[in-house]
């Protein structure tokens, strides 16, 4: 079987986002979790670091690629990627999903289209999901 090598990769940066979630490592790995089922991913593992006196990175490795955040809640900053190879899985239901738990204030994202040759940029639509609980 040959695989396609097409991939989409967004990178947000939120400013001015709930503190309380930029600075739970917790939280964020929960969040996180959910925004790759979101987005129909599959979970192989998760890591996650509470740096003190704030902040957090937390990185969740999918099998098709992966989603991370940063933040740094002093600012009110957090930089979220997500990359996924294929077509099925749309790392932009996970970036939704992520802004709409941590409602920010500002956001400025790009997508890039990889695995075709020249690397694609496009301005992509940020939307804040709408969270069912």
């Amino acid at each position: 079987m040959e695989y396609s090598t097409f991939g989409r990769h967004v990178a947000v940066d939120t400013w001015g986002g709930n503190i309380d979630i930029l600075n739970s490592a917790e939280l964020l790995q929960s969040h996180m979790v959910e925004a790759a089922e979101a987005c129909g991913a599959t979970v192989l593992s998760v890591q996650a670091k509470q740096f003190e006196p704030q902040g957090a990175t937390v990185l969740v490795l999918l099998s098709e690629s992966h989603i991370s955040i940063h933040t740094y809640p002093e600012k009110g900053f957090a930089a979220i990627d997500c990359y996924t190879c294929g077509e099925t899985v749309d790392p932009q239901a996970a970036i939704d999903y992520l802004v709409g738990v941590i409602k920010p204030e500002k956001t400025y994202a790009k997508k890039l289209i990889r695995g075709l040759g020249e690397l694609q940029v496009v301005e992509p639509t940020i939307q804040q999901a709408e969270l069912v609980k």
